[in-house]
């Protein structure tokens, strides 16, 4: 489970008639994907504005009271989901938070420890990545000049593409035949 996060046009917001610049100010959409293990897309839920917190998008889009009624289902969460595994009942795993530097130091193991755990959870959590940055390989999303408006019916259709790809089966390549070293080679 993670955000989606398409960067969409700068300039003058028509609604607004505000004049935004920049990277820093561009104006950003917010989509909750779930991946399965493997990365294959199997959720794209409804776009929200990009200030919209991710624990809270998460609320609004009822997936709490969803995973109380199906037992044995875990979500595997970045850092902007912390807390919703204690409202989940262990639904939902996050990492762990990193330490700071201000922090008590405690003992190297347990710090390295600590460490392991965390690199462990990011190690499963690649997959979820790689299936969110097939969505954003398509120049539709990747670079939106439309209105924000118009990403809530064309993210539900770059989802339906991408898993239809992700899904078809491949034919088979077929292998070829190691060459033969020439006459009079030495090797």
């Amino acid at each position: 489970m993670s955000g989606l996060v398409p960067r969409l046009a700068t300039g003058v917001r028509a609604e607004t008639g505000q004049r935004r610049s920049g990277r820093a100010r561009a104006t950003t959409v917010d989509a909750l994907v779930i991946t399965d293990p493997a990365g294959r897309l199997l959720c794209c839920g409804q776009t929200r504005s990009g200030s919209i917190h991710d624990s809270t998008q998460v609320r609004q889009a009822g997936l709490i009271e969803l995973l109380a009624l199906i037992p044995g289902v875990t979500l595997l969460a970045d850092a902007g989901y912390q807390g919703l595994s204690t409202r989940t009942a262990g639904a939902v795993i996050t990492p762990r938070p990193a330490r700071r530097k201000n922090q008590i130091p405690v003992f190297s193991a347990v710090a390295a420890a600590h460490e392991a755990e965390r690199r462990a959870h990011a190690s499963k959590r690649i997959r979820v990545e790689h299936g969110i940055s097939h969505l954003k390989n398509w120049r539709a999303l990747s670079r939106h000049l439309g209105r924000r408006e118009h990403v809530d019916t064309l993210l539900p259709a770059v989802a339906g593409l991408v898993s239809s790809q992700e899904r078809a089966p491949r034919p088979a390549q077929p292998r070829r035949q190691p060459r033969a070293p020439l006459a009079g080679s030495a090797r």
